[in-house]
């Protein structure tokens, strides 16, 4: 038996197994093959681990040699069908510590639940392997800024699955507003506006399925009764786990504005109002959801939103999207910039297009991960893990801003956000959007929280409101899945 896993079986945290798996990363000096080969393997495989599977096993020179999921009927699908498609075998694991040990394995692509992708970033790291971990980076700020140190301190490649980075409609415009070719940046609108159906109601915990490893999905986060009708997937709008929509895909038009700016900070002041309209169902998180942010000294209006919009978008089924469905507008001097994944255009005051952006949401993000691999210099990715961790803080930011608030009238949401134009005009909206589905706001009101102010370098937030918006910066941990304090 190894020595990781004897400290295993003793129950050791991961703080307390650094020194060994540090030691592996030194005796893997010459991980890959004489051939240049990078070996992967998928932690996750369901629906974006799944992708990935195929999507790193076609790149040149790179080989997924091993695949986990605590889910088995999940997992021996995905065998199968990998070896029916590359006629070769592979290895399937419920639990990634003993992939974590095998010296064939270069590199961990991590696709799991949100609670699992910092303690998972730090195993890998201290395992001596890089890693590309799905957005959003972490499921709380504390731990975000553990997965930097542990990627600094075992000299890793870490790349944030926030793909819109490789985009080379994005890139060019963060070049021309950064050099100032339309003038100052005066405001910013963030918005993904994508509605979804709610996820039912159970009055009574739901029975885990038996082909799942309940203990290595929870991993980390509290082991409770499962209270949702779908166990998988659903887990995004419950807190234990999931981080809601803010996280889910806000983070990727945030991730842009702080692209776009050439920003190295994070909003220092923030303030949130919404609540989880028009459904009665298990989820906890916003899905109507608007903050108000200061980025250095620019205004952003956050504005992400689930719920059809019928009266407007041309129907009432929760699988249509509404019509702008996610987009950044960047207000600036002499132009106005409006992108969406692929691609977008600046546009003058007379709302004429003069200069298209053409992209593809980030098609190379996973060849720039690997091409980092071999030259082993993190400035070549596009989406480090410190630029990961910061913009999945303002995503945190956010939702702590709506989590430490309380129940407001309309009038008083109002006067919250008169500080700026682009705020009420959004605030107009939603209700307009609300209206079309019937939401009573008497009965049904909304949740708005004080403004927070947060200090970038202590990560911190700081005055008035600050103890209970610090009560959200860390998560607690379930032994032996526990993220230490030095990694």
């Amino acid at each position: 038996m190894s020595d990781i896993t004897r400290r295993r079986f003793l129950g050791q945290s991961v703080s307390a197994a650094t020194g060994v798996l540090g030691l592996s990363a030194a005796s893997r000096a010459s991980a890959m093959g004489a051939n240049d080969e990078i070996r992967v393997a998928v932690a996750g495989v369901r629906i974006r681990g799944g992708g990935h599977i195929d999507n790193f096993q076609s790149l040149k020179g790179v080989q997924v040699v091993a695949i986990c999921d605590p889910d088995s009927q999940l997992l021996a699908q995905r065998v199968k069908a990998f070896e029916e498609k590359h006629g070769k075998s592979i290895q399937g694991y419920a639990d990634v510590r003993h992939v974590l040990d095998r010296q064939d394995v270069d590199a961990l692509i991590i696709a799991t639940p949100n609670h699992w992708h910092s303690l998972m970033t730090i195993w890998a790291c201290q395992a001596g392997k890089d890693v590309y971990v799905e957005k959003p980076v972490s499921h709380c700020i504390w731990e975000g800024r553990k997965m930097v140190e542990a990627a600094r301190k075992y000299k890793r490649i870490v790349q944030a699955g926030t793909q819109q980075r490789s985009c080379p409609a994005v890139q060019e415009a963060a070049r021309d507003i950064q050099a100032g070719k339309y003038g100052k940046v005066l405001w910013i609108h963030c918005s993904k506006l994508g509605s979804r159906e709610p996820i039912g109601k159970v009055l009574s915990p739901q029975p885990v399925p038996e082909y799942i490893d309940y203990n290595l999905w929870a991993g980390p986060a509290p082991m409770t009764p499962v209270m949702r009708q779908q166990f998988h997937y659903d887990w995004h709008w419950q807190w234990n786990w999931g981080d809601g929509e803010m996280a889910n895909w806000g983070i990727h038009y945030l991730d842009d504005v702080r692209h776009l700016l050439g920003t190295k900070s994070v909003p220092t002041k923030i303030q949130a109002a919404g609540n989880r309209f028009g459904w009665d169902d298990n989820g906890e998180t916003p899905n109507m959801h608007m903050s108000l942010a200061m980025l250095d000294d620019v205004p952003v209006v956050i504005d992400i939103r689930n719920l059809p919009d019928p009266l407007r978008g041309g129907g009432k089924s929760g699988a249509i999207y509404l019509k702008s469905r996610g987009s950044n507008h960047i207000q600036c001097e002499g132009a106005a910039i409006r992108l969406s994944r692929g691609g977008g255009g600046a546009y003058d005051r007379a709302d004429r297009r003069i200069y298209q952006y053409k992209g593809d949401g980030g098609a190379a993000h996973a060849q720039n991960f690997i091409d980092a691999i071999r030259s082993r210099r993190r400035e070549d990715l596009a989406a480090e893990i410190e630029v990961g961790h910061l913009s999945t803080t303002v995503c945190h930011q956010a939702n702590i801003a709506w989590r430490v608030g309380q129940s407001a009238t309309v009038d008083e949401v109002y006067e919250a956000m008169k500080s700026h134009p682009d705020a009420l005009y959004t605030l107009t909206d939603m209700l307009q959007q609300l209206g079309g589905n019937n939401v009573d706001l008497i009965k049904k009101h909304f949740v708005l929280g004080p403004e927070l102010t947060y200090d970038p370098k202590a990560e911190r937030f700081t005055g008035p409101n600050a103890a209970r918006a610090n009560e959200y910066l860390k998560c607690t941990y379930r032994s032996p899945f526990v993220i230490g304090d030095s990694v």
